[in-house]
Order: structure tokens, then sequence, then C-alpha cells
């Protein structure tokens, strides 16, 4: 069933609200995925660093981890703890040297997202409670996805939530789901693509990723996914500048989205849109089977 919230801020004024408005939507929507949930947001740039958002069991030494992180980045990395995630941001140029000694020394903690912007936060349970432990209505950002998770595919575990990383700044939710995902997991492993769950969304980053290292844009590897991947889902996907929608051909998974000159919004249902502000003069729509779907902010280029 599942359900998906998204919201791309046109309007920069809105930034600090975002993290409340998504919050709202993901708690609208609990009912249609109440195992897990877990959201991404895009927050703030700082020139030449970048973020990690690592996840740590409940019986970790978090001090060892910041002491850690502190000496291989000569003091010059910032933690931010969040429940039971850990934002980290860092020069851009000890990434490797911080992702090798995680390996070797706390091989117990993941990398749930990388990038310039991106933070990304999931956990199991309702997902209003998720959303309030990790203070998601006091983050603001350009734009941010979330999922609300009822588990058929695999197990209900932190891991198998939803978003799941498919490269830096990129993100994927999915409501749905997918037949020859273990086909396609099969031929993705044999290129080089890891998997750590058996979720089908899981396959779905893989391939996007798959596509973009090998050279196509988002829209191209969307495209890519309507003729390789069977099934019937809906795809959000976040990246540094914005997010698109994508829905398979016979799109019988629901869909709502809403425009205004000051946002784009998606949900699963309406009623995930109804609070928004200006929502009675939103330009409103079921979003075609088939068709790339894409809205960005201007940047720089890089």
């Amino acid at each position: 069933m599942c359900g998906i919230a998204g919201l791309f801020l046109k309007n920069e004024s809105l930034e600090p609200e975002l993290g409340g408005l998504l919050a709202g939507m993901l708690g609208t929507l609990c009912d249609r995925g109440p195992d897990s949930a877990g959201f991404a947001v895009y927050g703030a740039t700082q020139k030449g660093r970048v973020k990690l958002t690592l996840r740590v069991p409940a019986d970790a030494d978090v001090a060892a981890v910041e002491q850690a992180l502190s000496d291989a980045t000569g003091g010059k990395a910032s933690v931010t703890v969040r429940n039971s995630h850990l934002l980290v941001a860092l020069p851009e140029d000890s990434e490797q040297a911080v992702r090798k000694l995680l390996a070797s020394r706390f091989p117990e903690v993941d990398v749930v997202s990388f990038g310039r912007r991106i933070e990304m936060y999931k956990d199991m349970g309702r997902p209003d409670r998720v959303a309030e432990r990790f203070g998601l209505a006091s983050m603001s950002g350009s734009h941010a996805i979330g999922h609300t998770r009822m588990a058929t595919e695999s197990a209900v575990t932190t891991s198998g939530a939803h978003p799941f990383t498919t490269g830096p700044d990129q993100c994927l939710v999915h409501n749905g789901s997918l037949s020859n995902h273990n086909l396609m997991r099969r031929r993705l492993i044999r290129e080089g693509i890891r998997f750590e769950t058996e979720n089908d969304t899981e396959v779905a980053a893989g391939y996007l990723a798959w596509r973009m290292q090998s050279g196509d844009s988002l829209g191209e590897a969307l495209e890519g996914a309507l003729s390789d991947i069977d099934g019937f889902y809906t795809f959000v996907v976040g990246t540094e500048h914005g997010f698109g929608v994508l829905r398979d051909p016979i799109a019988c998974k629901p869909a709502v989205m809403a425009e205004t000159d000051d946002y784009v919004a998606f949900g699963s249902e309406f009623r995930a849109l109804a609070d928004l502000p200006g929502i009675e003069k939103a330009r409103v729509w079921e979003p075609e089977p088939a068709k790339v779907y894409f809205w960005e902010r201007p940047h720089d280029g890089r």
C-alpha cells in the first residue's frame, strides 16, 4: 500500500516551513504505511563540505565515533545527533578517509546518505512518531520527499524503510510492487551494484544509479525504467536541485500533484496535500502514466 509525500518549494521564503509541512503530509498518510517511515530533506550547502547521514545502533559508543571523526578530519567535522542518526558535515577531501575509518573501526555504523545537501532519516514505527523522533518539523530546506511503508515484499526493518540512496544527493521512494526485481538484482550485481536489503525498491534505486553511472541523465534513467522494470509502481526521486515523478504505464497506484507559484507537491492521496498553504488555488492533477515529471531550481551546474 504505502504512502508518498513530496514537496518542492519555488518560493525561498517558505524554506523554514519545509519540515513542518512535510511532517503534516506524512502524518496524514500514517494509515497507508504504519510499519516504518523515512524522509530526505535538502538543506543548505557549505562550500567545500559534504554531509554524511549515519545510522548507529542503540548500543554504539557515539562519543567514540565522534572523536574518531574529529581525528580523521583534523577537527574539522561537525556532528549533530538526531535520535539514532548522526548528521556529519566534513571537508569534501576527507570523505573517503572517513568512509575507510567507519568501515574498519565501526562496521556497525551505516552510511544512510551522502552529498552536498541531502539529509536522510528512517526508522521503524508510525510515520508521525518517526518524524517527531528526528525533529522533522524543525528542518528547513528547498525540497523534501518522504515515505510511509506497509511492508509486503520484505521484512519490516529500519534498513528496509524508504528512501533508498541512488547516489550523491539522490534518493528514491516507491509505492507498488516490482515483478522482475530479483532478475534485475542479479543483473545489477554483475554490473557492480551492491545491495543491503531484499527490498524491491532498493533494486529500483540501484537501477537508477547504474544508468546514471553509465552517463545517463536522471530523466534518461527514468525513461529506461519504463522498459526495463516490470510491475506497478510510482517512483518519486530526490536530487540535489529538484525532484521527479514517474508512474508505470498502467498507473494503478494512486497519485496526485498540486502546483502553485510557491511550490509543487506530490501525495499518494489528496488529503496529504489538503493543509498546504494556498492549496485552494493550486492546479491539481493526476500525473499521467509513463511520463517523467521533473522540477528543478536554477543552479550553477556543480
